[in-house]
């Protein structure tokens, strides 16, 4: 600006210097007419770049600069620099903008902005999954219109949001919300929502589990210290009921024994590597040391039938695949009465290979095959603790599985029988050496 204010008062010295010397040389009428076609021309320069300035604010922007004479140069060249920086600078901004809407878009957590009126003015993709919105019809209207539930109103038109607000939804799915919302300015907001189902059903499982414990050891250790207060109170021990109450006593204790062992193994199993050790199961030893277990289990009740028509072998565990297997075998002795059969079976199945338990026990009715992987699920409470079950052993099968990347089938029918068969993929076969 000092620049061009110099260059233009230069221009009036000097044309007021030649103007006195033609006034001296040629007289008053020519220095006038000179002064006047030099005011002329000069204003006509000034008025083109003008219009060149104004033709460009109308669509500014630094490639379309005009290029100036004189003064002028500066002035466009002045210009060119700002609006370059502007241009450097609106990509900034633009970049910043396009990396936050990437970062919000991307987030597990649900985000929606509202404004004062509490009107969506921009919501990501976990926000439409979360609360089931819909982003190009959604927009503009007001959240309190799109979710009705009379808590999340009663949350929205409070003055405390330092808690988030607990929402169940049903449909589509269930699902359970944790919502918070968040000023960030004097008039906009932010709602945030975060999916806790799966904690919800974490802690609902915890919960259960430790009841369900609490329950099963609860009535071995009443029975057990109920005899020993009887004990106690004698001043001469009965050797009668020593003998009558000592087994009882025994029973008891093997019974919270194998609760703490499928727990043990449960826990360890959870909290196992998911990749299970790479080594060679012979299926031959497996299946000849089940085949006696079943046996010894059944001491000569049942009629026990081995059924091997494959040969090959698998890649796994042999200790853990023991244990899921030895499940299903103490399973089906122990709830197939006297005189039925159970038949342990390893065939191949096409490219896959099935282990089976197959028995003529008393059988399972349909609705409670989908639950019978579940901790302390029973299907008759009394008469599984009756034959000395923990209700855990189809929870380790199910864990055990999971990490062979098998699958559990299961067929039964009530008072015919039931056959669990364990199904393993082709990438889980071995060759027999």
């Amino acid at each position: 600006m000092r620049e061009f204010l110099q260059r233009t008062l230069i221009g009036v010295v000097v044309v007021g210097f030649f103007t006195l010397l033609v006034w001296g040389a040629l007289g008053a009428v020519q220095a006038l007419w000179l002064a006047l076609t030099v005011v002329v021309l000069w204003l006509s320069f000034h008025l083109y770049h003008i219009a060149l300035l104004l033709r460009w604010l109308k669509h500014p922007g630094s490639e379309r600069v005009p290029d100036g004479f004189g003064s002028w140069h500066m002035v466009f060249m002045t210009l060119y620099r700002q609006a370059r920086a502007q241009t450097q600078n609106k990509k900034k901004l633009t970049n910043v903008l396009e990396r936050f809407i990437s970062a919000g878009e991307a987030m597990p957590d649900g985000v929606v902005v509202l404004d004062e009126h509490d009107r969506i003015e921009w919501l990501n993709p976990s926000a439409v999954e979360h609360l089931g919105l819909n982003r190009k019809e959604d927009v503009g209207n007001q959240i309190l219109n799109l979710i009705r539930q009379p808590n999340f109103h009663a949350y929205m038109s409070g003055d405390s949001f330092s808690q988030p607000l607990i929402l169940r939804f049903v449909q589509p799915s269930e699902r359970v919300l944790a919502i918070q919302l968040v000023p960030f300015d004097s008039t906009r907001k932010l709602l945030l929502s975060r999916d806790i189902t799966q904690i919800e059903r974490v802690q609902t499982v915890h919960r259960d589990f430790v009841a369900n414990v609490s329950h099963e050891l609860r009535t071995p250790l009443t029975v057990i210290g109920g005899f020993l207060e009887t004990f106690a109170d004698m001043d001469e021990p009965d050797v009668g009921m020593l003998k009558q109450f000592m087994p009882m006593m025994l029973d008891q204790t093997r019974r919270m024994q194998s609760l703490v062992e499928d727990l043990l193994t449960l826990s360890r199993l959870e909290n196992s590597p998911k990749a299970v050790p790479n080594e060679k199961v012979n299926m031959d030893e497996l299946l000849a040391t089940l085949r006696a277990e079943a046996e010894g289990l059944s001491r000569g009740r049942h009629k026990v039938v081995f059924d091997k028509a494959s040969a090959r072998w698998l890649w796994g565990s042999a200790s853990e695949l023991h244990s899921a297997f030895g499940n299903l075998v103490s399973n089906a002795i122990r709830y197939t009465p006297e005189g039925g059969t159970v038949t342990l079976a390893w065939r191949d199945a096409g490219e896959k290979a099935v282990f089976s338990v197959s028995d003529t026990g008393i059988g399972i009715p349909r609705e409670h095959i989908p639950r019978l992987t579940e901790r302390f699920y029973r299907v008759d409470r009394g008469r599984s603790r009756g034959n000395g079950g923990t209700g855990l052993g189809l929870a380790i099968v199910k864990h055990v599985l999971a990490r062979h990347h098998a699958k559990l089938e299961i067929a039964s029918e009530a008072d015919k029988g039931s056959t669990f068969s364990v199904v393993f993929g082709a990438e889980r076969l071995a060759e027999a050496e």
